[in-house]
């Protein structure tokens, strides 16, 4: 298909314009006008771009792109090796970062509850990005987050009485700790993100309810990996994601 035709259909299916992100969304980089070949990955790091060169892929997409707010804008270093690289090879940056969280079926947070058959009802944070729901029988957050180890590759980083029942949690993928206190009032018994602070380490211990850190990069694996099979099965492209591992 058609560069433009995938972009506004990712645009469409995605819905961009709702969000106010801290990076462009969409297309990053403009490669060939023909696409065939798609390698997904969380991040567009130099060992993806590797990866997705020796595969001869056309076009490149992820959940963290480039162009991040407030990051130094000039073309130097890492970034012209980056940049360079994907000129180099005419291969397509697309990217989709806040859109890619809150997708309510191919999102990260979707999957999330999807893999670890949590019951959504809920929305909360900033432009709805976390959400709140039930677990499908009540079980100890340590039963909890070995389902939760099994099901992401990772043993999350637990903050809480490990035979606490949790009936109810939240969750949000990536660096969404900030949540936290929002997440306490909703009056659940647990909070899962992919990262945590000093701080919130006490904000558990305090209110009673539970932290899981489960990872940056393998709470948000899921929904790129969800949009690749979404494409290869409505318009037969070749998509293919690439773990590059991540132990944050």
């Amino acid at each position: 298909m058609k560069r433009e035709e995938l972009v506004s259909y990712l645009d469409e299916l995605l819905e961009p314009g709702k969000f106010r992100d801290y990076c462009p969304n969409g297309l990053q980089v403009e490669g060939r006008d023909e696409v065939r070949c798609i390698v997904t990955g969380v991040t567009a790091s130099q060992a993806l771009l590797d990866a997705a060169m020796a595969r001869g892929a056309d076009t490149i997409l992820v959940h963290h792109g480039y162009f991040w707010k407030g990051e130094d804008g000039r073309v130097t270093g890492m970034r012209r090796r980056r940049l360079g690289a994907l000129i180099e090879h005419d291969i397509n940056l697309l990217a989709y970062h806040l859109p890619l969280d809150a997708h309510p079926e191919l999102g990260n947070n979707a999957q999330l509850a999807a893999r670890l058959g949590w019951l959504a009802d809920g929305r909360f944070g900033e432009q709805d990005i976390a959400w709140q729901g039930a677990l499908a029988e009540p079980t100890e957050l340590a039963v909890l987050a070995a389902k939760v180890a099994q099901a992401l590759g990772r043993t999350p980083l637990v903050i809480g009485d490990p035979v606490r029942p949790i009936r109810r949690i939240a969750w949000c993928s990536g660096g969404a700790q900030g949540y936290f206190e929002q997440a306490i009032a909703l009056g659940v018994d647990a909070f899962l993100s992919g990262e945590i602070s000093e701080q919130t380490v006490h904000l558990a211990r305090e209110s009673g309810v539970a932290y899981l850190a489960a990872g940056h990069h393998a709470t948000e694996r899921g929904g790129v990996m969800a949009l690749a099979g979404h494409l290869a099965e409505r318009f037969g492209l070749s998509c293919e994601f690439v773990d590059v591992d991540n132990p944050v």
